[in-house]
């Protein structure tokens, strides 16, 4: 880390949107192209109604939308059922938004993966990228493996259980070490 972090000047993780578009983007670009996930965002945030600048994304307009019209924007059987679950478990308040912030990251997590279509990987991505918690380590991300391999390991292969123990050492900043893993990478900025 100590020859890493110089490398990267003063970039920083930025929060950005509120929960529920952050979750719905996310499910939106599962599996597909950066490029595909824009196109099929910008046709479902038209048919939900649109979430410029100073609108956000509503649950209750989600809801409002059957799956025929959600599959007319883009969005596949299997995801526009995903966004409808995401949609009512915030419409219905079984999310509690404002009590994440004095909730631990596995209390979050647990909440999250019970949304179909929010696996332990995106809801580790929420916890970094929307909630700004300093000390995720998402160990079944491919990009902080090959990071770990790469910067640690020689290029060798390395097991979730090496990568941990690596990540002890981070502690309580492993979400910061793994942002500049993935930036020695790729070295423009990881953002979601």
């Amino acid at each position: 880390m100590k020859k890493l972090i110089p490398q990267f000047g003063e970039a920083r993780l930025h929060s950005h949107g509120d929960a529920f578009t952050t979750l719905a983007r996310s499910i939106v670009g599962q599996q597909i192209s950066v490029k595909a996930a824009q196109s099929v965002w910008e046709r479902f945030v038209a048919a939900v109604g649109g979430a410029g600048a100073n609108k956000r994304l509503q649950p209750a307009a989600v809801l409002a939308l059957d799956v025929p019209a959600l599959r007319a924007a883009g969005l596949s059987a299997r995801k526009a059922e995903y966004l409808g679950d995401l949609a009512r478990h915030f419409d219905d308040g079984q999310v509690h938004v404002r009590q994440w912030q004095g909730m631990d990251d596995e209390a979050i997590i647990d909440e999250l993966v019970a949304i179909r279509g929010i696996g332990r990987w995106t809801a580790e991505m929420f916890l970094i990228f929307h909630l700004m918690r300093p000390n995720v380590l998402p160990l079944d991300d491919l990009g902080l493996l090959k990071g770990i391999s790469v910067n640690y390991f020689s290029g060798e292969p390395v097991s979730r259980a090496e990568a941990r123990e690596l990540g002890e050492g981070w502690a309580p900043y492993r979400s910061v070490a793994t942002w500049y893993l993935w930036r020695s990478l790729d070295p423009l900025p990881v953002d979601y």
